[in-house]
């Protein structure tokens, strides 16, 4: 997979994205990461990339110009081009599977006060990782390449993503580790059994439990794909 970045600050997203197993996935060539700065598309001697709104108003404003010319400098016929705004659709793991079938993506990360409108018109998608403000779009690059990432063949384990969280809408089951035994909290008997059939049964009933106690939302999501499983 290849992903491109047009932004400002490429250390953001470079450095974090060069360890574990995205750095170590971009190392075997599993997944490819550039980066290109709208800075580079300026004329001016102060490579401006920014303007106060019209209309006034606090901040300023990222210009079209700059942001157009780096698309552009990246883009091709099979790219799809996703602005990182507030305003987007909600990131989530469904998103995450939707981008993976892409060939190749192109993140903007905003900055300041976010884009000129007139650069939405050169866009596919438009994306947001939550509810709330960050300085810029880069820290949301970071966790969308991450997510997506993960799930391009070979990076990990074809198990371990069969295994996880938002699996169904589920949220995964309580794991343990070494030692059996810590501060006087023991590892529940059922998982030194042996037992896997009933393993696996007590982690799906684990799942369900917490799904619904902390994210009632998501099992309500997992009612319905029952029911429409049984359609």
């Amino acid at each position: 997979m290849k992903i491109d970045v047009v932004t400002l600050f490429p250390e953001m997203v470079d450095k974090p994205l060069s360890l574990s197993i995205i750095g170590r996935a971009r190392e075997k060539g599993l997944l490819k990461i550039n980066f290109v700065n709208p800075r580079d598309f300026t004329e001016d001697k102060h490579r401006t990339v920014d303007s106060k709104p019209y209309g006034g108003g606090s901040g300023m404003v990222m210009m079209v110009e700059p942001l157009y010319k780096a698309i552009s400098k990246v883009k091709k016929r099979n790219s799809y081009v996703v602005l990182l705004t507030p305003r987007g659709r909600v990131f989530n793991q469904s998103v995450a599977k939707e981008l993976l079938t892409k060939k190749h993506i192109v993140l903007v990360c905003g900055h300041y006060e976010g884009f000129d409108e007139r650069i939405s018109y050169y866009a596919d998608d438009e994306i947001s990782i939550g509810d709330f403000v960050l300085s810029g779009g880069e820290p949301a690059a970071v966790c969308i390449i991450d997510s997506v990432g993960r799930l391009v063949d070979g990076v990990i384990k074809k198990e371990s993503r069969e295994e996880e969280s938002f699996k169904d809408y589920l949220l995964e089951f309580p794991q343990y580790a070494r030692p059996a035994v810590w501060k006087g909290k023991k590892v529940p008997d059922l998982l030194l059994s042996g037992d896997h059939n009933k393993i696996k049964k007590w982690r799906f009933e684990k799942s369900l439990e917490i799904t619904k106690k902390r994210r009632p939302d998501l099992y309500e999501k997992y009612r319905d794909f029952l029911r429409r499983k049984d359609e």
